[in-house]
């Protein structure tokens, strides 16, 4: 890929490279970025200008395009061309990923010279270790996917615990699986504990293990996830479900790696490395006194945030073509494309679902729409919208309020506001799998207000029906 503004440098660098190199030519970084992800493949090696529009006089441009060719493609070459050979410049662009920089004005043959050598140590790193980032599994080009990426790389070789927070279905055990990936030794265990996966009797014999004899059914001794991890990790996914007492017990695992098996005196050590993940606020859960301040601040020696699709931008399109390609291959259909106002209405939807809902939205177009083109309705069936937004309606809001109020004979403004406050309550409620936290951050309020606004729609649905079972009746 060659990236430079100036259309004579581009067109002597394809005369001069044609007969060794494949050549994508760009002149900008947004119309370079476009061409990548249009790409069956990425490029192995670019040659990028820093001066690029919309500030040809700046270095802005060309470093911004090294960092997200790097995001996209990690394993390629980048070859900074360049009249800005200012050494802050030079050092800047490799300290971003930059295998070379050459100043301007320069001959096509070092060009291809340098681009060549490129290549060779492209090769050689491949057959001895692929690069770290190759093995994340981690799509997107975005800034906060970026910055999640070097917090990864960064936390990775150490033996600390890391706190992985998230909205539900945002990729936190992926995010376990890439520091486990990265580890020296790879091939040690990687287990993964859902706390609330499994019954609170039941939670402490699976994580330490039990005695023979232990408890009614314990017909023989049993180890537990931390003893079987060994050295590896283990992802204990959902922490903020466990309960009170095997939060004390887990504590003094973090502290001195000492812990018993149910129904054992024997003192046993864990070398595991603990990586936890949680959907709930776990700050607000110690404040509330349903989570210890001391094993909060144990499990949080780093943190890393899993940013929501929402905020993600043009990584929705990423992600669509990385499942799209996946599943196409799988189930042996061909790919589906979205229309113009199909990929608008792809952009602008929030994925309250986050990537999982992604990955299914993608798995039932694929499988109702093989090889067709979808359009903008067709996608709205299977997204989560309200009936108006799926629809397309425009119709005037004042209008409709004036033809309920000339229509209807007795109107009251406090029913309708507490039906819209149920439904959108229980749609919360349904989306974050009755997980309050979660449903306060979708309707955009903290904890308390909630817990306020679910008692003040229970106290207004049993005053106005009587026995106290309406339709609007959730479960708080």
């Amino acid at each position: 890929m060659i990236v430079d503004d100036d259309s004579l440098i581009r067109d002597s660098l394809r005369l001069a490279l044609t007969e060794s190199f494949d050549m994508h030519l760009a002149e900008s970084r947004d119309q370079a970025i476009k061409m990548l992800r249009d790409m069956a493949a990425p490029p192995q090696l670019a040659l990028i200008d820093l001066g690029l529009p919309p500030t040809p006089h700046r270095p802005t441009e060309g470093f911004r395009l090294i960092a997200e060719l790097l995001a996209h493609s990690p394993g390629i070459k980048i070859i900074v061309l360049s009249g800005q050979d200012e050494d802050g410049n030079a050092r800047h662009a490799r300290t971003l990923g930059a295998t070379d920089f050459i100043t301007k004005p320069c001959s096509p043959e070092g060009i291809k010279a340098q681009l060549l050598n490129a290549l060779l140590i492209q090769r050689k790193e491949q057959e001895q270790n692929p690069s770290p980032i190759d093995l994340l599994g981690i799509v997107g080009l975005s800034p906060p996917i970026q910055a999640m990426r070097t917090q990864i790389m960064l936390y990775a070789p150490t033996p600390f615990p890391v706190l992985i927070e998230g909205e539900s279905g945002s990729g936190k055990e992926l995010v376990a699986a890439a520091m486990q990936r990265l580890k020296q030794n790879d091939s040690s265990p990687f287990l993964v504990f859902n706390c609330a996966a499994i019954s609170p009797n039941l939670l402490a014999s699976t994580l330490f293990g039990h005695a023979k004899g232990a408890f009614t059914g314990a017909s023989q001794a049993q180890s537990g996830f931390f003893e079987d991890a060994g050295d590896g990790i283990l992802f204990m996914d959902e922490i903020g479900e466990l309960p009170p007492d095997l939060q004390a017990n887990l504590l003094r695992v973090l502290e001195n790696g000492e812990y018993q098996r149910v129904g054992e005196t024997a003192t046993r050590r864990s070398r595991a490395r603990i990586l936890a993940a949680t959907n709930r606020d776990l700050r607000q859960e110690v404040r509330a006194g349903k989570f210890r301040t001391d094993l909060y601040h144990r499990l949080s020696v780093f943190t890393i945030q899993v940013p929501p699709l929402r905020e993600l931008g043009q990584d929705k399109f990423l992600l669509l073509d990385h499942f799209l390609d996946f599943y196409a291959r799988q189930i042996s259909r061909a790919k589906f494309e979205l229309e113009p106002a199909a990929r608008k209405l792809w952009e602008s939807y929030t994925f309250p679902g986050n990537t999982r809902e992604l990955r299914n939205i993608t798995i039932r177009l694929i499988t109702k729409y093989p090889g067709a083109r979808i359009n903008a309705e067709q996608l709205a069936a299977e997204l989560d919208l309200p009936q108006t937004a799926a629809t397309g309606s425009d119709s005037d809001p004042k209008a409709l309020a004036r033809q309920i109020l000339q229509q209807t004979g007795s109107f009251s403004l406090d029913n309708l506001l507490m039906e819209h406050t149920g439904h959108y309550i229980n749609a919360a409620m349904e989306l974050s799998h009755n997980n309050i936290s979660e449903a306060a951050k979708l309707l955009g309020m903290n904890r308390t207000t909630l817990y306020s606004r679910m008692e003040a729609l229970q106290k207004h649905l049993k005053a106005n029906s009587g026995t106290g079972k309406t339709d609007q009746e959730f479960n708080s």
